[in-house]
């Protein structure tokens, strides 16, 4: 597990327990398990990816704080009622109007991670359809202005961003970290180097499988593994951000079979962190890279 102060590094989500690309005999011992507990006896964060559907349940996010040991830190995922009012509306029926309890209630749901200390960071995803314009400026200051309480990052995908200069003030004038992405690359993706716009930095590993980025489903499109000397490249770049960050975070979200945490031991072992390795993880194959990617 690494232990260096203020440098965490999991995976975006815990829980895959259904369909192909689940984590049992991948990650987790087959049969009945305390998923979260077992995840934390290797890493000392992961994302809460369910709270992007609705605010998580208060009960459910006072079990998780009170599974993990002390200095375990959460990154809650933005409820997509705030980031993608398309998809809202297509999941919901309802239109994506945002009030003033929509906010207490999102924050409510994460008080127990606030109160127990293990409130780690809040992340907005955008869409890759999010362009930078005026409007979509106005949402993330909005955004940035309701949740002003927590150390917030922005994950922004068109490269419309990064092609605007203004975009890394916008960032930093809110205190908010703009998130360093890894993904397929295409003629509308964002860049790949971004500058750090708080004293968090935060990276998200979402795989290379461009074959599969468009047309796959919520398990194909991340069957990628990543390769040792990826990981080297992908390790030396939170490195360096992890010289001038307070925090840094960084989550594997190439969930297929259990891929996310075989890449997050990795590169706790590239960045010469202690580590504890998942007995499963040491009877797997070193194949890297599924064949026809």
């Amino acid at each position: 597990m690494a232990k260096q102060a203020g440098l965490y590094i999991g995976t975006s989500g815990w829980s895959y327990p259904k369909g192909e690309g689940t984590w049992k005999g991948y990650f987790y011992p087959k049969g009945k398990i305390d998923e979260l507990g077992y995840y934390s006896q290797f890493f000392n964060t992961v994302e809460i990816n369910s709270s992007f559907y609705r605010p998580p349940n208060l009960g459910y996010v006072h079990n998780w704080a009170r599974k993990v040991p002390k200095g375990f830190l959460f990154s809650v995922k933005l409820w997509q009622k705030f980031t993608h009012p398309k998809m809202f509306k297509e999941t919901t029926g309802s239109d994506s109007v945002i009030s003033r309890a929509d906010i207490d209630i999102f924050k409510k749901s994460i008080d127990p991670l606030v109160e127990s200390g293990k409130m780690g960071a809040l992340l907005a995803q955008f869409p890759p359809s999010f362009k930078s314009d005026d409007f979509s400026r106005q949402i993330i200051m909005a955004v940035i202005k309701a949740f002003s309480d927590y150390r917030l990052a922005v994950e922004l995908r068109h490269r419309s961003w990064s092609d605007d200069p203004n975009t890394a003030q916008l960032l930093a004038e809110g205190k908010t970290s703009w998130v360093q992405i890894d993904e397929p690359g295409f003629e509308t993706s964002i860049a790949r180097q971004l500058p750090l716009t708080s004293d968090t930095a935060y990276f998200r590993f979402h795989g290379r499988n461009a074959e599969n980025w468009w047309r796959g489903d919520n398990e194909t499109r991340y069957k990628y593994l990543y390769s040792a000397d990826e990981i080297e490249e992908l390790a030396q770049k939170v490195k360096t951000a992890s010289r001038k960050a307070k925090l840094t975070f960084a989550f594997f979200n190439n969930h297929w079979q259990g891929y996310a945490p075989r890449n997050a031991i990795g590169m706790i072992k590239a960045l010469k962190q202690p580590v504890k390795e998942p007995p499963l993880q040491a009877t797997l194959p070193d194949k890297e890279i599924v064949e026809e990617y």
